[in-house]
């Protein structure tokens, strides 16, 4: 059985692993609240440069700006796309965050568990060391009131 020290070693570590677990997870969380803004803003952007191309469209413009806006919206669209594959790639991190950090947390209860335990069974000990020393106490006592 693990002494005492060694025990409570084991819960400090499980407890700082769970702890980075936690930081770890609270920034992919937030990465992934950052890459939904982001996309947002993009979508935002391409759907007014979408209204500005066609009020120029209906006020008429040149063959080269035409060209031009098109070229932008690809590129617009391209960006739109990449941030939805960053918004994946965030999720599918902090889904692996996630089950890193519950792994420690199992760990650090378990040893939680098995501290209680062993407190337990030492307070168990130290009670039937006391009730030991009353029944002998009270054994001579009555030997010496013969």
């Amino acid at each position: 059985m693990a002494s005492k020290a060694q025990l409570e070693t084991l819960m400090d570590l499980a407890r700082r692993e769970t702890d980075d677990a936690a930081k770890r997870l609270g920034a992919a969380l937030k990465a992934v609240d950052e890459a939904k803004q982001k996309h947002q803003m993009l979508v935002g952007y391409r759907d007014e440069y979408a209204k500005r191309f066609e009020a120029a469209q209906a006020a008429g413009i040149t063959p080269m700006a035409y060209r031009n806006f098109q070229a932008f919206m690809e590129k617009l669209e391209v960006a739109v796309k990449g941030q939805l594959d960053m918004i994946k790639h965030a999720e599918y991190r902090s889904g692996q965050e996630k089950v890193a950090w519950q792994a420690s947390e199992r760990k650090r209860m378990s040893y939680s568990t098995l501290n209680d335990r062993a407190a337990a069974e030492a307070l168990k000990l130290e009670n039937k060391r006391d009730q030991k020393q009353m029944d002998e106490h009270a054994a001579r006592q009555a030997y010496y009131k013969r």
